[in-house]
């Protein structure tokens, strides 16, 4: 656990209901499509296949977390990609965000990664502040189709 002035970054145990529950609330800001009951199936699932959340915790409320988990792909190699990033709205330019970034990397080059990726909302303008000033550059577009429209 790294700890700071007045908060530490730790790991959320996924397998713990209550922690889930508590996570829910700040992962709703960036995901506000998912359920209560959608957001937790959906970490046990991601959790079996190698994700992880961080948090950060200000006076016993969970004030910025991140999901990532580690991959390997064949145009990037071995890389530690970054799922979610959420700070609170009301402690936006708090340094949160920054702190859970400059985490990640860390935890990326000791876990033997290579890179760090992660996808951003196109109008997500303070976020890519964030990236670009913690050497992120734009190197791709990132491209999808819906596949439950399709027959």
């Amino acid at each position: 656990m790294e700890t700071m002035m007045d908060h530490s970054i730790q790991p959320l145990d996924t397998e713990d209901p209550q922690a889930l529950e508590t996570a829910y609330e700040i992962f709703a800001v960036l995901r506000p499509h998912l359920s209560k009951t959608q957001f937790m199936d959906q970490v046990r699932a991601q959790t079996a296949e190698g994700y992880r959340i961080v948090v950060i915790e200000q006076d016993a409320e969970i004030v910025a977390a991140a999901g990532y988990r580690v991959a390997t792909f064949l145009a990037w190699g071995r890389v530690l990609y970054i799922d979610d990033l959420i700070a609170h709205p009301q402690r936006k330019r708090s340094g949160f965000g920054g702190a859970l970034l400059d985490w990640l990397l860390d935890e990326g080059k000791r876990l033997g990664c290579t890179a760090a990726h992660l996808d951003t909302g196109y109008q997500r303008h303070d976020a890519h502040r964030l990236y670009l000033n913690k050497g992120f550059v734009l190197s791709s577009h990132h491209m999808s189709a819906d596949l439950s429209s399709r027959d």
